[in-house]
């Protein structure tokens, strides 16, 4: 460690927009918590389709250099003026602030302490690190804007990606039917997850391998979400996690009585919470498909792209 360690940093950065050869790393001066902040020094950060997303295009976010990463397990380094709900030493885990927040793929990470809450003692950090974008998208999307009820069906698609495997025990936990599509060898995986039924998307129609579903969680977007109208019972509803409605989607939906929602996640005190119960009880964990070090995220990214991860790519620091 160079003398500056103090007061630097290691993270990975970019300075322009590309393939996964453009992220490096670099040392940055070493973030103070403001009011209300803590800084957390980071173990474990999730990477996420957002993460690449962000390095090839800028997305929600066009400024350079930038720190990628949103997911963090880790222990509080120090905490800024007025924060009540942890002491340097804890061990918390927490999405930051989405989109704006971003930069947790380095030693430290500085968000809002209400973006956090206490990491459950039955987990590790990797584990806890894996969590919380894919949790609280699954949670908002499930529980706060569809308001799933025990006994209704739910289908999820892409059921064995980050969000579609979280959002399979969320479901579950809250006492519903769940259906979710995969690629045959993650079938096994998913049952053990709790799903009910899984449909092969490759071999079935799910439009008529299902129906009288009472909500549908589509990563997906395009022709999938179109189609997904078709199996909504009327009052149903389909939250959507890409853009891209058009208008005769939105005229179908009418027609048959459904509503579609498309979700954005938002950091969430409250809901980091009820997803710390979940993995407490043991209802709510990670499929961690891969473990790499701080230093080979380029090499995490080109694994997320091939779009063949089941669960989750996790960084550790």
């Amino acid at each position: 460690m160079s003398n500056d360690s103090n007061a630097t940093m290691r993270a990975i950065s970019q300075d322009t927009h590309g393939g996964p050869e453009v992220l490096h790393e670099v040392r940055v001066p070493r973030p103070a918590p403001g009011p209300s902040q803590i800084l957390v020094s980071v173990r474990a950060a999730g990477v996420n389709p957002t993460d690449w997303k962000h390095r090839a295009s800028g997305l929600f976010l066009n400024r350079l250099p930038l720190v990628l990463g949103w997911d963090v397990s880790g222990v509080v380094e120090s905490v800024g003026y007025g924060v009540t709900l942890f002491k340097p030493g804890d061990e918390v885990f927490g999405m930051l602030p989405y989109p704006h927040g971003v930069g947790s793929h380095a030693e430290y990470a500085l968000g809002p302490a209400r973006a956090f809450t206490h990491k459950p003692a039955s987990v590790d950090h990797v584990q806890a690190g894996a969590l919380p974008l894919v949790s609280l998208t699954a949670y908002q999307a499930l529980v706060d804007t569809a308001r799933l009820r025990a006994g209704q069906r739910v289908l999820v698609h892409a059921a064995a990606g980050g969000v579609g495997h979280v959002a399979v025990q969320i479901a579950k936990s809250l006492g519903a039917y769940v259906i979710g599509t995969a690629s045959e060898p993650k079938h096994a995986l998913l049952r053990e997850l709790g799903a009910d039924e899984v449909i092969d998307y490759r071999t079935t129609d799910f439009t008529e391998a299902t129906g009288d579903i009472d909500v549908v969680l589509d990563p997906l977007s395009g022709e999938t979400r179109t189609r997904s109208l078709e199996v909504l019972r009327p009052g149903g509803t389909l939250v959507s996690l890409l853009p891209g409605q058009d208008p005769q989607e939105e005229a179908r939906a009418r027609s048959l009585g459904v509503r579609v929602e498309t979700l954005l996640v938002e950091a969430d005190h409250q809901g980091m919470n009820a997803i710390a119960g979940l993995v407490g009880r043991g209802e709510l964990r990670a499929h961690v498909e891969t473990v790499l070090p701080l230093a080979e995220a380029a090499k995490a990214h080109a694994l997320g792209e091939t779009d063949r991860t089941t669960g989750k790519i996790v960084l550790t620091v």
